[in-house]
């Protein structure tokens, strides 16, 4: 197996990316059988190569899947948990801005009838 490149692997549909999973697991264990029993230094080495591959292949897979669902729940009020922007859990905690600022009806009244006083001080 020649080394995959995951640019190339972006251009593939789900089904090809699963397709082409299933023929570097095979091919691993297929190495890993030639280890066993003696195969050539080169097949060896190429173990580490198909490994890669594989670890290629899924993170590309996984990346897809996520971008779905992400186009799936767009603009929706819950998302799931995986999808949510981590930050820290202080800040996911904290109130948002427009409710940081928000006044009961009681504050709203008093700030009209007692407004802020203005002084013109002269010097």
């Amino acid at each position: 197996m020649v080394r995959v490149k995951a640019f190339e692997l972006r251009a593939k549909t789900s089904k090809e990316l699963l397709k082409e999973l299933d023929e570097a697991k095979a091919e691993l264990a297929a190495l890993r059988v030639a280890k066993v029993s003696g195969g050539a230094a080169s097949k060896l080495a190429k173990i580490k190569v198909v490994r890669k591959a594989i670890a290629r292949i899924l993170t590309v897979y996984n990346q897809k899947q996520k971008a779905e669902a992400r186009k799936q729940y767009k603009g929706k009020k819950y998302q799931p948990l995986d999808l949510r922007p981590k930050k820290t859990r202080a800040i996911r905690r904290a109130l948002k801005t427009e409710q940081k600022f928000m006044k009961t009806p009681k504050q709203k009244t008093k700030a009209s009838n007692f407004p802020m006083r203005r002084f013109a001080v002269t010097m």
